[in-house]
């Protein structure tokens, strides 16, 4: 039913808007606001993925038929060691394994490229998405507690 694949540059804007429409129901559930969360991908401006896009970022899209549905960005500063960012699924097409498909493309991608571990950073109180993320071999390495953040940031890893 789905496929994942590169995003193009002309891709970027519905990129931002599934990343953005996706992160709202974050957003509500947990009282993040432009004030208190600014980087929060519900605020997300087209023109900051473009640049991310034109800095090496690598993105990825999920498609039902040509419909994105979905997207996950990847990055590395050192080619070790991974950032998983802005997993998004639009509210319609969550719990039928797009999520999965994501990150297991990514996944593959970092294995691919020579990455030995991928990081990411979510919100601790998000119960659902932090035990979906052990289901998929992620392991709790520490939390923070940023004063402005109404979240506690959790940060997990893989070793692959």
């Amino acid at each position: 039913m789905y496929h994942v694949k590169e995003i193009t540059k002309e891709e970027i804007p519905m990129s931002a808007e599934i990343i953005r429409c996706s992160f709202q129901t974050i957003a509500d559930e947990f009282g993040i606001t432009e004030e208190n969360t600014p980087t929060h991908g519900t605020f997300l401006q087209d023109e900051k993925l473009l640049g991310d896009f034109e800095a090496g970022v690598k993105m990825l899209g999920l498609f039902e038929w040509e419909k994105q549905v979905g997207f996950v960005a990847v990055e590395t500063k050192d080619g070790e060691n991974y950032y998983v960012e802005k997993l998004a699924v639009l509210p319609s097409f969550r719990h039928r394994r797009g999520g999965k498909d994501l990150m297991k493309a990514a996944e593959e991608y970092i294995r691919e490229s020579g990455g030995k571990i991928i990081s990411i950073g979510i919100i601790y109180e998000n119960k659902l998405l932090l035990e979906w993320y052990k289901l998929l071999g992620y392991e709790e390495t520490g939390i923070k507690i940023f004063p402005n953040f109404p979240f506690t940031v959790c940060f997990m890893k893989k070793e692959i």
